[in-house]
């Protein structure tokens, strides 16, 4: 493909929200008799899901405590059911396993994804919890649980596959993706904050739209732009805090115990739903017996063929490096400084081996491999979809991404002159309005 020195529409980044983008901008365009995919060019500086999107975890699932957060979920998991084999999707479910603590705000969760037809069923009290959790598992032996939310949709989708389908689909309806082109910078209109062209390391694309969905990479594209490296938010306080930095980066943990996928079949010889299990009993070591935390922890795991093994990671850690000097290359398993290590591997087998005890004394067979990677977070942790300088709408989405495949439908309806109610919740004028989306007493962030 030649170098295209024009577009009218150019998305930065070739991962979950780009090429998912793409794909239903081609066929809006074509369906209004506006356009054509070929209209369209996905650039990505390395390479199609090189990203946050190529090391997913790829569990997707609607248990969240923020009512616009399980709205947006429910429209993408139906993108998700549409073609389940182009996605490499797995509709197994999706379980949060909660303490005490959490169980009125699950309850609220519960109510709420039966109030949108989202079907999920909810057990409380820890009697009933153990026993339906044994009945699905004969070995569940986690503590401290009192609530149970057992979402029948949702599951995991396998990361690579899946974004080589939407790249695909994209490309079917006459998208051009050209990979190993970086953007460099940013050309305005004469006394117009719009961009009319964007500079890259290939050249110069002069374009009518500007579309960024580059995952880690916002902060950098976001500082090109000459957008505010801080900004005020008004607290649930009512009180303006200001100077609040736009974006800091976490750190993600995850892993693969080298086991055979199969052992963790239900009781009745199924592949079983993605487990995520959150609570306050104390966790010991499954190699010594030491106490591990007596702090709130959480984790989640899945058998997973595609890692071939049980696959799953734990609460993210905030990186306290000041933004401006986090190196975010080289990203993911090459990056020097963002992996895991012998702390989370020893943590996450010890805590596998409380909730079951089919993996006690497996931590010796835990991936000793590069994995893990970081994600760029607004100050909220959760996204932001809006746009800037005229003509830029920029796809933020502070790493609850990967599950989210349908926020580039919505993305393109905006793009074609049609307001997204799903997407309202999101925009950047939150934070100063002090519309801010409640927070859950879980230990993730994104929770």
């Amino acid at each position: 493909m030649a170098f295209p020195n024009s577009t009218k529409y150019l998305i930065v980044g070739a991962g979950i929200h780009g090429l998912s983008t793409a794909w239903h901008l081609a066929r809006q365009l074509q369906a209004t008799g506006n356009g054509r995919g070929e209209d369209i060019l996905v650039i990505d500086k390395t390479a199609i899901a090189a990203g946050a999107s190529g090391i997913a975890c790829g569990v997707i699932r609607n248990n969240y405590f923020q009512p616009a957060m399980r709205e947006l979920m429910a429209h993408s998991v139906s993108v998700w059911d549409s073609d389940p084999e182009a996605f490499s999707y797995h509709p197994v479910g999706y379980m949060q396993i909660s303490p005490e603590s959490m169980h009125a705000g699950v309850a609220t969760i519960f109510d709420q994804q039966r109030a949108i037809g989202y079907e999920s069923i909810f057990i409380e009290g820890k009697d009933d919890c153990h026993n339906y959790m044994q009945g699905l598992f004969s070995d569940w032996q986690a503590q401290g649980i009192t609530s149970v939310l057992h979402e029948k949709r949702g599951g995991y989708a396998n990361n690579t596959k899946a974004i080589y389908g939407l790249a695909g689909k994209a490309e079917a309806e006459g998208v051009r993706i050209m990979t190993g082109v970086a953007v460099t910078g940013f050309r305005r209109g004469n006394g117009s904050d719009a961009v009319t062209a964007v500079e890259t390391s290939k050249g110069t694309i002069v374009c009518e739209q500007v579309v960024v969905a580059a995952g880690p990479w916002a902060k950098q594209i976001w500082d090109m732009l000459e957008l505010p490296r801080s900004i005020s938010i008004k607290g649930r306080d009512g009180h303006m805090h200001h100077d609040v930095p736009m974006w800091v980066y976490w750190c993600l943990e995850e892993g693969t115990l080298g086991i055979d996928p199969e052992i963790q079949k239900t009781n009745d010889g199924e592949m079983p739903p993605v487990i995520h299990v959150d609570t306050d009993a104390p966790l010991f070591s499954d190699v010594d017996g030491s106490l591990i935390t007596e702090d709130m922890w959480g984790i989640y795991y899945k058998p997973d063929f595609n890692f071939g093994g049980i696959q799953g990671g734990a609460a993210p850690y905030e990186v306290k490096t000041p933004p401006d000097e986090v190196a975010v290359d080289p990203y993911g398993v090459d990056s020097p400084d963002f992996i895991v290590g012998d702390e989370f591997a020893h943590m996450w087998c010890s805590a596998l081996a409380h909730c079951q005890k089919r993996f006690s004394g497996q931590i010796p067979r835990y991936k000793n491999e590069p994995s893990g990677g970081i994600g760029a977070f607004t100050p909220d942790s959760f996204p932001l979809f809006d746009r800037f300088c005229e003509n830029v709408y920029i796809i933020a989405d502070s790493n609850h991404g990967f599950k989210m495949i349908g926020v580039g439908a919505l993305v393109a309806e905006e793009l074609c002159g049609k307001h997204s109610s799903l997407l309202e919740p999101f925009r950047f004028a939150r934070y100063a309005k002090g519309e801010l989306h409640p927070v859950s007493n879980s230990p993730f962030p994104w929770s």
